[in-house]
């Protein structure tokens, strides 16, 4: 007997995007109190955090064929509660190396779900014809929003963390089961190859370039969802609520911005875009640095979620034009440079916002704005050279 809605396939990917992260984001705005609790710097919270990073990276690369013998739909409806029952488990850590290590199999299993949606959302796209890879993102956006909004007002209440983060297991389970209980998986794309991908691609000196396109994004992104709540907490001795309302502004801005950006793509050069957005993501940062009052930051924030929203699928659509090897090679170098910045280097940043101030966590991005905005032509059409008759 299966639970659930009878859904089309594409309401099941947006909804499966919005479950995961809201089960995944639940944690962040308690990331204060987990610190307090732990009474640490955010240098060894930024360590600990390494232990999820660490898991994922581990899981994207070698999980493929654990997922393919178990199934998508075990996995996926197996997954995303475990996730939920995870994070709880590692909120009760009384050190960072017990948070490290409870962190590890959060991560693994992250890599997991990462894997199933995305090829998911890309099968489902294939089979109906018209793009949702973008929206799917934006619902990952809000439901992070979400579970943003739902941590600040449960932390503003003073519930300890870890009764927060096991009262979200029933939810996550029943959300699962609701939305994804009649899931099954889409078929193969139709004359793609089944192989399994490299786990290593070697990156070319135009894959390199696109890295540098969008690693400001990339880090500032994570920077805002693992040190804003402390931000706002260290900076403006904000309130549990004010402070996780940070992440929940990141997000929230970052989802609106997804949802339009394929018709500004479409509309614009993918260069202009970028270049706009690199823009707005280095005024973000600016504010976020220098914000005298918490609205500047707040507006900083969401600055920051809108100028990060799009930059990585730009980089990545340039990836797969490129002519030089196959596409699938230079996806997956990109894919794995990139997601390795935005899985380490946020977590790394804590050691400079506790030897130089919390404010130099998104101050470091500056630089990285302005290196993306000097490599952005690198997205541009590429001229096509015509063969001249001898």
């Amino acid at each position: 007997m299966r639970f659930g809605l009878a859904l089309p396939p594409q309401i099941k990917v947006f909804g499966a995007f919005f479950i995961y992260s809201f089960s995944m984001g639940s944690i962040f705005p308690r990331l204060p109190d987990i610190q307090t609790a732990m009474g640490v710097g955010e240098g060894a919270l930024g360590l600990a955090l390494i232990g999820s990073a660490i898991g994922t990276l581990i899981s994207l690369t070698f999980a493929g064929r654990f997922i393919e013998a178990i199934g998508y739909r075990r996995v996926l409806l197996g997954a995303i509660p475990l996730l939920s029952a995870l994070y709880a488990l590692a909120s009760w850590a009384a050190t960072p190396m017990v948070f490290f290590l409870l962190l590890v199999p959060v991560g693994l299993t992250i890599g997991c779900i990462e894997i199933i949606i995305n090829v998911e959302a890309d099968r489902v796209e294939h089979a109906i014809g018209r793009r949702i890879m973008s929206r799917a993102h934006a619902f990952w956006s809000l439901g992070f929003f979400a579970a943003g909004m739902v941590g600040s007002l449960i932390a503003q209440t003073g519930l300890e963390v870890h009764v927060h983060l096991m009262v979200m297991i029933p939810v996550v389970i029943a959300a699962t089961l609701v939305v994804l209980g009649q899931f099954q998986p889409a078929p193969h794309r139709a004359g793609g190859s089944t192989d399994e991908a490299p786990h290593f691609a070697r990156p070319t000196i135009t894959i390199m370039a696109l890295v540098a396109v969008c690693l400001s994004a990339m880090l500032m992104e994570g920077a805002g969802i693992d040190w804003s709540a402390i931000y706002m907490r260290n900076i403006f001795d904000a309130e549990p609520f004010w402070a996780g309302l940070a992440v929940a502004t990141v997000a929230g801005s970052q989802g609106v911005a997804r949802f339009f950006a394929d018709s500004f793509v479409e509309r614009f050069n993918p260069v202009v875009v970028a270049r706009a957005l690199l823009s707005v993501l280095g005024l973000g940062v600016i504010l976020a640095f220098v914000a005298p009052l918490p609205w500047v930051a707040y507006l900083g924030f969401a600055f920051i979620g809108i100028g990060s929203s799009a930059l990585f699928p730009l980089a990545m659509s340039a990836a797969a034009q490129q002519t030089d090897r196959p596409a699938a090679i230079n996806v997956a170098a990109l894919a794995q440079f990139s997601f390795t910045a935005f899985l380490l280097g946020p977590p790394l940043l804590g050691y400079i916002g506790e030897h130089f101030g919390i404010q130099w966590v998104f101050g470091v991005g500056l630089p990285l704005v302005l290196l993306g905005l000097a490599t952005a032509q690198v997205l541009g059409p590429k001229p096509v050279m015509r063969e001249v008759a001898p």
